[in-house]
């Protein structure tokens, strides 16, 4: 509707020209930044294109020395079941210091059953757990990346000092593990063509 009105103000304001009216032509209006656009340019696809597989975060490990995985991510099939929704992770000793994995915001800090836990707001949808940790901060403390959250308690991994980390995107827990490492499939080149000669 808009294109059918600008064409028919600029026919009226050419038309005393064509005619051979005498006197200058009233101004042609200018467009509406509203006006309608004919895209000029290739169509779009009509395939949507696949999106590159994710790099990895490039978050710190959250146990000094890099710890050990004890028990690695694994995801229930439907969201209600059974599964291991995070990694534990081996710890020097009980009492070992537990440090952000990236900077965020205290968003949790209680016991869960019967473990303390912590949670960390990474902002973008991400969040981290820990547990068993006891933790001195409060909800909507800052910590920066590398920044003590607390420190080990036995209650996780039967008499071994371990650290359960739990990562969020939303409601879905992901693998912590992408975080701190680059989990993408290794690919196997051709071997090289020996040189000539």
């Amino acid at each position: 509707m808009k294109t059918h009105t600008l064409l028919a103000a600029l026919v009226l304001a050419l038309s005393p020209v064509v005619a051979g009216a005498s006197g200058p032509a009233p101004p042609v209006p200018a467009a509406s930044a509203t006006a309608e656009l004919v895209p000029t340019g290739p169509a779009a696809p009509s395939e949507p294109v696949p999106a590159a597989p994710p790099e990895p975060a490039g978050w710190s490990w959250p146990l000094s020395p890099e710890p050990a995985v004890l028990r690695a991510f694994e995801p229930p099939p439907k969201p209600w079941l059974r599964g291991h929704r995070g990694v534990d992770l081996a710890a020097t000793s009980f009492g070992a210091p537990v440090t952000a994995p990236a900077s965020g915001t205290v968003s949790f800090v209680g016991v869960v059953v019967d473990r303390p836990v912590i949670t960390l707001d990474h902002g973008n949808g991400l969040k981290s757990s820990f547990e068993p940790v006891q933790s001195e901060l409060v909800k909507g403390a800052y910590v920066a990346e590398g920044g003590s959250l607390g420190t080990v308690l036995p209650g996780h991994c039967a008499t071994s000092p371990c650290v359960h980390w739990g990562v969020r995107r939303g409601e879905d827990y992901v693998n912590p593990l992408a975080f701190v490492m680059d989990l993408r499939p290794s690919v196997l080149l051709p071997p090289l063509d020996p040189a000539p000669g």
